[in-house]
């Protein structure tokens, strides 16, 4: 008898024997196990076709400011492209991490026209700075599908990419998982702009994390949204975009808060805590960290979040309990995704270093420059008690980021954009920031576009091609 008539034989007598018994057996479940067929504790998923769709030149997955960057970017620039977003909205830490502010913002192009819609909708909060700012969470959600519908971007929520597959080095297909089920996509040109690096790691790319193989890393932060009583009794605590002459600095409003909120008998997991103004009455905050959380192990983020907002709710409940300035505060929303500030860094073709901020690096590929200094949170509860940010004495100066350090090393056909590209820990802390993200995503966008429409892959069009096709398309917009 042959092996195959021997399983065959096996599973039919073990399903009848189910079948008698009343059990149920999932299909294609091999319990074989004895006959070693199947490993204990493995579940042998049954091989079954997909639907695929073939009508994409770029393809990019994750929808937050450096994917529907990237996204917007590539169809301005004549590429067919599909954009999948795991959440409910586009932006991405911007609308569903509630973060609050833009940092590194004032760059030319996408950034700069972000800015104008919002100033034309009266969504950015009142502030004379191009660089950092607040805004509305909610206005930005609805301008950002208006432009991805403008430009003819074929965006689809709740939609996961759950795995990649190449042929020799090149990435061809990719799988996602949503209400529709399992489907299966192709295009020449895939963008990672997953934050986490998560099709990166699917493709087979070399990754690292954190400070050292295995962290420790930065922590992840549940930022929320607060409604105050009246926010003119609480400048002692809040920043404003612009602030009196006579205002207290960020840190000691910071300082403040941390006290405040220790003599309600709670010190904050976050030292540094801040609150910023958005309009009217309405505040964002930012209260909390979680340590040591590796952004693709779910049940740990799932930990952690609930964590998260158990602290928020304690914390503002406290700070209620005072009275006066606190007197009615209230939760109107905390975010529906933690925010994680360190996940994947997928190795690329050259990697951005210590040395480079250092020395202000300049390159011939630089897609943008980024300005701010390093920002490397607590990464410890016990360091947090101590001081909120590890003080690396590192002065910045502003440096490019290479159109190299977004092309995968492994695989071909795939870039990368925002903080998932290539990059040591402590660089890393300084070009994650979502105006970073913006210019990354606007390079890879363009590049990707005349990669696919030109069929060649990145490595082989030059950032002087992408340069001059971004001139030509801001001087449309």
């Amino acid at each position: 008898m042959s092996d195959l008539t021997s399983s065959s034989d096996f599973k039919r007598r073990a399903f009848l024997r189910a079948a008698l018994s009343g059990a149920i057996l999932p299909t294609g479940l091999t319990l074989a196990a004895e006959e070693g067929e199947a490993k204990p504790g493995v579940f042998q998923e049954p091989a079954h076709e997909l639907p695929l769709v073939q009508d994409a030149d770029v393809i990019v997955c994750g929808a937050g400011p450096a994917g529907v960057t990237a996204a917007i970017t590539a169809a301005r620039a004549g590429a067919r492209v599909r954009l999948f977003e795991w959440r409910g909205c586009l932006g991405g830490v911007w609308t569903a991490g509630l973060l609050g502010y833009f940092l590194d913002f004032n760059k030319p192009g996408f950034a700069k026209e972000l800015r104008d819609k919002l100033d034309a909708r009266g969504a950015r909060a009142n502030s004379t700075s191009t660089s950092r700012f607040c805004y509305d969470p909610e206005a930005l959600k609805q301008l950002l599908e208006e432009l991805c519908v403008e430009a003819g971007v074929k965006f689809q929520l709740h939609t996961r990419v759950a795995a990649a597959f190449k042929e020799g080095r090149r990435l061809t297909t990719i799988v996602t998982e949503s209400k529709s089920g399992r489907q299966a996509w192709t295009a020449p040109i895939f963008i990672d702009a997953t934050g986490d690096g998560d099709l990166g790691a699917q493709a087979g790319c070399q990754f690292e994390i954190g400070e050292a193989a295995e962290c420790p890393c930065q922590p992840m932060s549940l930022n929320a949204l607060l409604m105050v009583k009246d926010v003119e009794q609480m400048r002692e605590f809040v920043r404003f975009g612009v602030p009196k002459p006579d205002e207290n600095k960020d840190a000691d409003k910071k300082k403040l808060i941390k006290e405040t909120i220790a003599s309600t008998g709670h010190f904050p997991s976050y030292a540094g805590a801040t609150l910023w103004h958005v309009h009217g009455n309405l505040v964002f905050a930012m209260f909390n960290h979680e340590y040591g959380i590796k952004p693709w192990d779910a049940a740990e983020i799932t930990a952690a979040t609930v964590r998260a907002r158990a602290e928020m709710h304690k914390m503002i409940n406290g700070l209620r309990s005072l009275g006066g300035a606190w007197e009615g505060v209230q939760i109107v929303a905390t975010a529906e995704q933690i925010g994680v500030r360190d996940g994947r860094r997928i190795v690329g073709r050259y990697a951005v270093k210590q040395d480079d901020l250092i020395v202000g690096a300049r390159h011939e590929d630089g897609v943008t420059r980024a300005s701010f200094g390093v920002d490397v949170h607590a990464t410890t509860a016990d360091h947090n008690k101590q001081a909120p940010i590890h003080a690396t004495k590192i002065k910045v100066k502003p440096y490019d980021i290479p159109l190299r350090a977004m092309i995968a090393a492994d695989v071909d056909g795939l870039m990368m954009a925002g903080r998932c590209i290539s990059g040591d820990f402590i660089s890393h802390s300084s070009y994650r920031v979502t105006g970073n993200a913006v210019g990354m995503g606007e390079g890879a966008g363009v590049v990707a576009a005349i990669a696919a429409t030109s069929k060649r892959l990145p490595h082989e069009v030059t950032w002087a091609e992408g340069e001059a096709k971004l001139r030509e398309m801001n001087q449309r917009v």
